[in-house]
């Protein structure tokens, strides 16, 4: 059996889960079970990040303790995994000892390769998405990648010599023509690389709600480099037994949203190619739910709740609109109009029909018993179906390895229509 890994983001836990958290772990859920259906020996990954000053100031602003706040959040999105009927193998927190264990090795890695040294840190930090942004890139002295406001800091902080990585990550890039898709996601961050790399802040001491840095913990790890661990932690890193890093680390899938590619395709390499440790096979970045003609966001409050819709259409409705809906690497808008369309006119028209006759001839005609069909009392009608449903199988193969469900829901809707011609 063929090894494959398959992971979603950790989902930051400032809030409760919605359509857009829903939508990543049901099209890993469906690569996963694609590749089980396959052969494949499959591991699926998903779970929460929980450090972080946002985290922390979403408890004081809930009136809550932060653990208490943390284990409620994380407590929704282990909910949301059974309500979407989601097959993953483990469900992962950075509040475990194992991801503490994990990441403070990986720190130790990096410094023993003398990528980590101390100094002072000032500079614009985005408190939503956790990341320093250069001056040069704010709009209107706002975050350029989600729009919040910026905060300025001051503070000790230990480095990582991410400039020193510029051209091991480019050589990387050209070597691995498919680790970021689509293809147009690799060439942004390609020109990002060739424009420059600066030494990252991985550390902060304003605050203690995260993962101590070995040896110094007035210091707490960077949320970024502590949640990027966790693909690692589930497979042991860290711990008496490797065995699953050795068998399941080398094929590797990331499914991500296309605002957190840089974490992924940047640094999250160079950490490991710091620690010795080969980057990821392949990371594949999805577009933005668009509500309104906007970004769904927790901190602006235009969201669907997954649970609405699963009350009115069912799981797998749901699950079919949101496949069929948006196409690899494009945003799509997400709309009570677009659900209740591709329900009606796919779900009970197309997909009904073809239930509703078949199943109807077989009662009247057939006693309630599929009958046999040899070889010998197939007409050309009969000999073309079975055609395009050998034609249908294999798109549908085809389009999953490559990672286009919607192509291959594409395919089998045109074999629904063949049948009901």
């Amino acid at each position: 059996m063929n090894p494959f890994y398959i992971t979603t983001p950790i989902y930051y836990i400032n809030a409760k889960p919605h359509i857009g958290h829903a939508y990543t772990t049901m099209v890993a859920d469906a690569i996963a079970r694609s590749r089980r259906l396959l052969g494949d020996d499959v591991f699926f990954l998903t779970g929460t990040d929980e450090h972080g000053q946002k985290v922390e100031r979403a408890a004081q602003k809930a009136g809550l303790k932060t653990e208490v706040f943390a284990e409620r959040i994380a407590a929704s999105f282990r909910q949301m995994c059974g309500d979407l009927n989601i097959s993953n193998d483990d469900f992962i927190r950075t509040t475990e000892l194992r991801h503490r264990r994990a990441s403070q090795e990986l720190w130790r890695r990096v410094a023993a390769n003398g990528d980590i040294y101390k100094g002072d840190y000032e500079g614009w930090y985005c408190t939503v998405d956790e990341i320093f942004v250069p001056e040069s890139q704010l709009v209107d002295g706002r975050c350029p990648t989600c729009g919040s406001k910026v905060e300025r800091l001051k503070e000790e902080s230990y480095y990582f010599r991410l400039a020193k990585y510029q051209q091991p990550l480019l050589d990387f890039y050209d070597a691995n023509p498919e680790f970021l898709q689509p293809a147009f996601r690799l060439n942004e961050i390609r020109s990002f690389v060739e424009a420059g790399l600066q030494d990252l802040s991985i550390s902060r001491t304003s605050f203690q709600w995260g993962i101590p840095v070995p040896d110094d913990p007035k210091h707490v790890m960077y949320v970024w480099f502590d949640a990027l661990t966790n693909y690692l932690t589930a497979l042991g890193f860290g711990s008496d037994n490797s065995s699953r890093v050795d068998r399941f680390w080398p094929v590797v899938t990331h499914l991500v949203g296309k605002e957190i590619i840089r974490q992924h395709a940047l640094y999250w390499p160079a950490f490991l190619m710091s620690a010795g440790i080969a980057p990821p096979r392949r990371i594949i970045a999805h577009g933005w739910w668009l509500m309104g003609g906007a970004k769904m966001s927790k901190s602006v409050g235009n969201v669907a709740r997954y649970e609405d819709y699963v009350g009115v259409f069912g799981v797998d409705a749901l699950r079919y609109f949101v496949m069929r809906e948006m196409p690899l690497g494009q945003d799509a808008n997400f709309s009570d109009e677009g659900m209740l369309a591709r329900f009606n006119a796919d779900l009970a028209n197309d997909l009904g029909n073809v239930v509703s006759r078949t199943t109807t001839m077989i009662a009247r005609y057939c006693g309630g018993v599929i009958p046999d069909s040899p070889q010998d009392a197939r007409d050309d009608l009969d000999r073309g179906l079975e055609k395009h449903i050998a034609i249908a199988i294999g798109a549908v193969k085809e389009h999953f390895s490559a990672f286009q469900i919607t192509v291959a829901l594409q395919a089998t809707w045109d074999l629904i229509h063949s049948i009901n011609q």
